[in-house]
């Protein structure tokens, strides 16, 4: 097998790991990020707060573009971090791409977490170091409230289990039956599909299970995205579909009328289809998916539908 497609799993976080903690994209609210370090903390982590996570501007972004891309370069480089964890999402990760140096990062894989505008840093480092990363709950967003994270996914992703599953306790439900088998890719549908016609645009391969979740996103929006994705071939290797929790893009009123626009964009998608996983943009219980590792979905059976872990995401 050649080098370039050989994954690359970073170390587990167990208890007495070292966390960097970093805002590549907008400021945070100190307040949270203290509140999600404690957090942590009694979770048996260390945390190290880095230099530029609570900058404030320019704009919206934690601090100028050379810091953040410092920050993160500081993470990987450093030998006494064994994981990156974001504070929050916003906007301003895409930014980075052109300067993060794929050979340093390449030689200090690391568990990277974090969710919605971080997509792009995802893909990156699919695209660049075949690393497997967690889109998974953050500090300020998620790590600060009580029932802001669901720990078992964590523990299964983070920890090194080989073998686990998302079923209805995760939200999971099926909307087209089937079984299929892949390679989990995906993230914030609107980063994703913005990303393409760059050299970041994510590659989707012969085996993957696309999983794709937003906020804010309205049915004709996620027709329009997912009809974009269709004419760019992003379709064209995918096994299966899992949709997030759509209670942060519509009214539960509302939910019927997107889940009509979804199959009507997937009308010529032959696969199973999912939705309703809480990871990414949901108000509790965040779960987190190792992103790049071999999974099975099983929706072949609407009272017991599964996305099965075939293999750890991380060493241990």
């Amino acid at each position: 097998m050649s080098s370039k497609n050989v994954r690359v799993k970073p170390a587990a976080l167990q208890p007495g790991a070292t966390l960097a903690v970093l805002s590549p994209a907008s400021t945070p609210k100190p307040e949270l990020v203290q509140r999600g370090l404690e957090h942590l903390q009694t979770l048996g982590y260390r945390t190290v707060l880095s230099p530029h996570a609570l900058d404030c501007g320019p704009l919206y972004y934690a601090g100028r573009l050379e810091d953040r891309v410092a920050d993160l370069h500081a993470a990987f480089a450093d030998p006494g971090i064994d994981g990156i964890i974001c504070t929050r999402g916003g906007w301003g990760s895409a930014e980075l791409l052109p300067y993060l140096d794929a050979a340093m990062i390449r030689s200090n894989p690391k568990a990277f977490i974090g969710y919605s505008d971080h997509t792009s840093l995802h893909c990156w480092l699919e695209n660049e170091a075949n690393l497997i990363s967690f889109y998974g709950p953050m500090v300020a967003a998620d790590f600060s409230r009580n029932d802001g994270v669901d720990g078992a996914s964590w523990q299964h992703a983070c920890g090194g289990d080989n073998v686990w599953s998302i079923g209805a306790a995760g939200g999971l439900r099926v909307l087209r039956a089937g079984v299929a088998e892949g390679r989990l890719r995906g993230g914030c549908i609107s980063i994703y599909a913005e990303a393409l016609g760059t050299p970041y645009a994510p590659r989707v391969g012969t085996d993957t299970i696309l999983f794709l979740e937003d906020i804010g996103t309205k049915p004709y929006q996620w027709d329009r995205l997912l009809l974009h994705l269709r004419y760019a071939g992003r379709l064209e290797g995918v096994k299966g579909i899992v949709f997030g929790d759509m209670r942060q893009c519509v009214l539960e009123e509302e939910q019927e009328y997107l889940e009509s626009a979804i199959l009507h964009a997937l009308r010529n998608f032959d696969g199973p289809v999912a939705i309703g996983l809480r990871s990414g943009h949901v108000d509790k219980g965040n779960v987190t998916l190792p992103l790049g590792v071999s999974v099975r979905l099983d929706l072949a059976d609407g009272e017991n539908s599964q996305m099965q872990f075939l293999e750890a995401a991380v060493t241990v």
